[in-house]
């Protein structure tokens, strides 16, 4: 059986440079490395910050592609350092720079608050017309399969940015609320369990909002988990449109409870079998 291990190459990363507390301009450093296969960016980080470049400076966590932390520019691209391989890229020379649309921190650290501010902005979280039972729960809202699969696709966002860097909309209008957080509205909307598009609307429905978007669909290439953001701006649209004309879909005040009992019941009815050897 042939060993299908390969020799490591020689990859020339250009990694973008910037510290705020210098007078040195944003500039390139080159960095060589002999790359194996398997190796993301990310590791590839870790190994030029241990042995060539100690000063060298970016945000990562979990390293495993469920953080978001570690979204950078590879190759003129947003993704994920810890989920890109560098012989995939299928290039000697890598590029590496902080996401574009955020202001740069330090080196490959772009300033995030714009996201989590715009993120916060349309209220993600099921508003509900039952205050004594959000205050004080008595079981669960009930979501049916059906209704779940119609929004599963945009629970799945894990706050990394990328759709931003990638929008065309945001490089123009910092305002624009961007692909992340409209995608949030209507994930939130659309849910049965929520009664709260018109508290939204102050947020969403503005020049800013979603009908800013050019449907480039850079948003929805660049998610390293699938979500559709370009999708979900212009059903939001279509929900928005529809509401102002009085076409919109009439939700129930409040949403139907199952019992704590009948929670644990469920829970207890669906737990994993006894652990074995």
């Amino acid at each position: 059986m042939s060993d299908r291990k390969t020799t490591p190459r020689e990859i020339t990363f250009q990694v973008r440079r910037f510290d705020p507390d210098s007078d040195v301009a944003p500039h390139w450093g080159e960095y060589k490395l002999h790359v194996h296969d398997g190796m993301t960016v990310l590791e590839a980080l870790h190994q030029l910050k241990a042995e060539q470049e100690p000063t060298l400076a970016w945000r990562s966590s979990c390293r495993m592609g469920v953080c978001g932390s570690c979204g950078m520019f590879i190759n003129d691209l947003p993704q994920l350092a810890c989920q890109t391989q560098v012989l995939h890229l299928g290039t000697d020379v890598v590029t590496v720079a902080p996401l574009p649309n955020y202001e740069n921190v330090k080196d490959l650290v772009p300033d995030l608050e714009p996201l989590i501010e715009k993120h916060a902005a349309v209220k993600p979280y099921i508003i509900s017309l039952d205050q004594i039972e959000i205050n004080a729960p008595t079981g669960e809202f009930l979501q049916t399969p059906e209704e779940r699969e119609s929004i599963s696709q945009f629970t799945h966002c894990i706050k990394c940015g990328l759709c931003l860097a990638a929008c065309p909309t945001v490089a123009t209008d910092p305002l624009f609320l961007g692909p992340q957080a409209l995608a949030q509205a209507y994930r939130y909307s659309a849910d049965n369990r929520d009664c709260g598009l018109h508290d939204r609307l102050e947020a969403i429905d503005l020049f800013h909002g979603p009908y800013q978007c050019h449907l480039a669909g850079a948003c929805s290439q660049a998610c390293p988990k699938g979500v559709d953001p370009a999708f979900a701006i212009q059903l939001l649209k279509r929900t928005l449109v529809l509401d102002s004309i009085g076409f919109g879909k009439k939700k129930s005040s409040v949403a139907k409870i199952m019992p704590l009992a009948d929670v644990v019941k469920a829970i207890e009815e669906f737990a994993p079998p006894p652990r074995t050897v």
